[in-house]
């Protein structure tokens, strides 16, 4: 793996959706998350890590350095265990808070580090952790400082460019389950939403100091970070969502590790206008997106990427 990063960078994601739900709120229904003051669409950055870790996943395939700490099926002990292993703790995902605690403090009067253990080991081997961090007190129940990592990748929630309409569009379902099924009608109804045409603006931030000082995040972690993000809805198709495609990723590049200007200087010079004849857009070429690259303070590199 190479070295870490050296520089600081902040990045704009432009991302849509045509007749699907982009991420379902389980608290409505399942409905496009909105919000209710505004109208605007709203993506989490849950849902977007969750489209990079899927990423990095299928194409790296648990290939040593790149495993994915947050992952389905996989219990989080299981990989805590890995690491309190590599510090000299076996079985540590079996052991009461107390126990665990001892055991951390046998290593340490044997003049063993156990949270750096940990925490290397942890980031040498997870990307999502080197990456977005994680919060890892399913065992040590917040008593180990090594339960916690900040990462130097953050996401905000994505918001559409305009207000959203969602559309309720009723399916029906010919399959039947059991025989008793068949003596009732032949179909069923049920129903899905989706949102016709939306255009998502998400801004993020990459931290050169977090990581030299905390994960190790490299040139090379943050070239498969935007590879991802550039292809994070090509590998994770679905009915449910419909047509989902990266459009533009926008990336500001600082000559420093701590930066050269405010990141909302930054994002303001990024604008997305739908166009003057267009009421209702219907697909990516309805909107203008421009750069003032112009307005950029000294010591900042704009790349764009899509």
């Amino acid at each position: 793996m190479s070295d870490p990063i050296k520089n600081r960078y902040e990045f704009v994601v432009l991302f849509d959706v045509e007749n699907g739900n982009p991420n379902g709120d389980p608290d409505a229904g399942n409905m496009p998350r909105v919000d209710p003051e505004t109208g605007y669409g709203l993506v989490t950055d849950v849902c977007l890590k969750r489209k990079i870790r899927n990423f990095v996943e299928t194409a790296k395939e648990d290939e040593a350095g790149y495993r994915i700490y947050i992952k389905d099926g996989v219990p989080l002990n299981t990989s805590d265990n890995e690491g309190f292993l590599y510090a000299g703790i076996e079985n540590a995902a079996a052991m009461k808070p107390e126990e665990l605690k001892k055991a951390v403090k046998k290593r340490e009067d044997a003049g063993i580090d156990v949270d750096h253990q940990v925490k290397d080991f942890m980031c040498d081997n997870f990307f999502d952790i080197r990456t977005f961090g994680a919060v890892m007190t399913t065992m040590v129940k917040g008593n180990l400082n090594c339960g916690q990592i900040r990462g130097p990748v953050q996401l905000g929630f994505a918001r559409s460019i305009d207000p959203i309409v969602p559309q309720e569009v009723t399916i029906t379902r010919v399959a039947i389950t059991t025989e008793a099924d068949a003596e009732k009608k032949g179909t069923e109804m049920g129903r899905k939403y989706i949102v016709p045409y939306a255009l998502y603006r998400c801004e993020g931030y990459v931290s050169a100091n977090l990581a030299r000082r905390v994960t190790g995040f490299s040139e090379d972690d943050l070239d498969l970070l935007w590879n991802a993000i550039l292809n994070m809805f090509e590998y994770d198709r679905s009915a449910a969502r419909g047509k989902m495609a990266v459009r533009e990723l926008i990336v500001f590049r600082h000559d420093s590790e701590l930066g050269c200007a405010p990141a909302w200087k930054l994002f303001d010079t990024v604008t997305v206008a739908r166009k003057a004849d267009v009421i209702s857009p219907r697909a990516y070429s309805d909107y203008t997106v421009a750069v003032d690259e112009a307005a950029l303070p000294a010591g900042i590199t704009c790349t764009r990427m899509g």
